[in-house]
């Protein structure tokens, strides 16, 4: 969810901790909690010391752990977080100063909507796939990044070359007015509004009818992605969804970030960024909204009761935040998913993950690290290239093109699940 720039207040706490003592950094930006979590019918064991790094625990049916651990064996490898990196807080600040940004050439498109506004696409055709020539039957891996982010967020670029290095076209999904377009119509983009990604899916299946299509959401990302597939059901069109650091609980996590060191490392940069990007597109939008009442909002709470909640059309922001919430429309899903999420994700409390539903639903899998923040799983003593979060997308991807046989009959859904 953050954005590639950091503020001046982010980089001042750095300075004010002292980066040259990094333990004391991690323990400050931290204050960590064991790896306790208590949900309904799974207790995580806390980890001793970071000299023993945790194995990830998979939360899912026998059929799809077995798949898992036999195509996608990341999942049962230790998790050991950079040594001066282990606090979720600074894991997910760190990420966004230090992680690299591979070298990827997009080609962009620019499709149209129902309501006459566009959505600007950037694609990775990887015409030169040694592994899949034939363009028609090339898989399509279809990236959707969190929240005011795009196309060059590193960890898209980490994700897009995990796929192009495999033989796949990527497609990223840019949220309306974050991919360098122009507003044609006075409408953005929420969690629960899942229209535009319906679109762009029906226009890749159209484009490409006879390759697979895989989709991978990340954060906010991952919340549309989840509330797309329990909309469409088998209809969705995808072989396999990826989410990573998702808020399954969209008040639990507005609760986490209005936490005092969340609101001032977090909160008050995401709350900007959003106002920015409203700002930019101000002649648009001041006609369906007060823009100026907006601008003045310094939370994502905030945001969201001036203009999200008021654009779309909620009587609330709480109504607002009830239907972009996942956790509880997983029953609905029928397509294989698997989710990451960290214990110690500063904007995912480990209490909301969907812990007793992942347990009992074949087609989903809950992999849960000790830490990692969120969208941080930086390893290594100086965590710029592939980590964790990389090597698990790579894999999954993979191993969902290619044996897709054997993922749809791990993942089987009975209909009684479904009423």
């Amino acid at each position: 969810m953050l954005s590639s720039t950091v503020p001046q207040h982010l980089l001042l706490i750095c300075r004010f901790c002292s980066i040259a003592q990094p333990l004391q950094l991690a323990e400050y930006m931290s204050h960590s909690v064991p790896f306790c979590l208590n949900t309904h019918m799974l207790t995580y064991p806390c980890p001793l010391s970071l000299s023993h790094p945790q194995t990830p625990v998979l939360v899912c049916s026998d059929a799809f752990r077995v798949f898992l651990q036999r195509h996608c064996p990341v999942v049962a490898e230790p998790f050991s977080p950079t040594p001066w990196c282990w606090g979720g807080r600074l894991q997910t600040l760190v990420r966004v100063l230090i992680k690299s940004s591979p070298q990827v050439d997009y080609r962009n498109e620019l499709i149209r909507t129902a309501d006459g506004g566009q959505i600007s696409l950037d694609w990775v055709d990887n015409g030169d796939s040694a592994a899949y020539p034939e363009c028609y039957s090339r898989p399509t891996v279809l990236i959707l990044p969190g929240l005011t982010g795009n196309s060059r967020q590193t960890y898209v670029l980490h994700a897009v070359s995990q796929a192009n290095r495999r033989g796949y076209r990527c497609v990223v999904f840019n949220n309306r007015g974050f991919g360098g377009e122009e507003l044609l119509t006075p409408m953005t983009f929420c969690a629960a509004d899942t229209s535009d990604l319906e679109r762009v899916v029906l226009h890749v299946r159209e484009l490409f009818p006879q390759a697979p299509l895989l989709g991978t959401g990340v954060s906010l990302g991952g919340m549309l992605l989840l509330n797309y597939l329990a909309r469409k059901g088998s209809e969705a069109g995808l072989v396999a969804g990826l989410t990573m650091s998702v808020s399954w609980d969209t008040l639990e996590s507005c609760a986490s970030l209005e936490q005092p060191i969340n609101r001032l490392i977090f909160n008050r940069h995401l709350a900007s960024n959003l106002c920015q990007a409203i700002n930019r597109h101000r002649k648009m939008l001041e006609t369906v909204v007060d823009v100026d009442h907006v601008l003045k909002a310094r939370t994502i709470r905030e945001f969201d009761e001036r203009y999200t909640s008021v654009l779309f059309g909620y009587k609330s922001c709480l109504d607002y935040y009830q239907e972009a919430s996942p956790n509880y429309k997983l029953p609905r899903t029928t397509v294989p998913i698997l989710c990451l999420n960290a214990a110690d994700d500063p904007f995912s409390p480990k209490h909301a993950l969907p812990v007793a539903l992942a347990k009992r639903l074949p087609n989903v899998a809950l992999l849960v690290t000790s830490h990692g923040g969120h969208i941080g799983y930086l390893e290594g003593l100086y965590p710029r290239g592939e980590g964790y979060m990389d090597r698990l997308f790579g894999q999954f991807i993979q191993a969902a093109f290619d044996h897709p046989g054997d993922l749809k009959g791990a993942c089987s859904i009975k209909e009684e699940l479904l009423d």
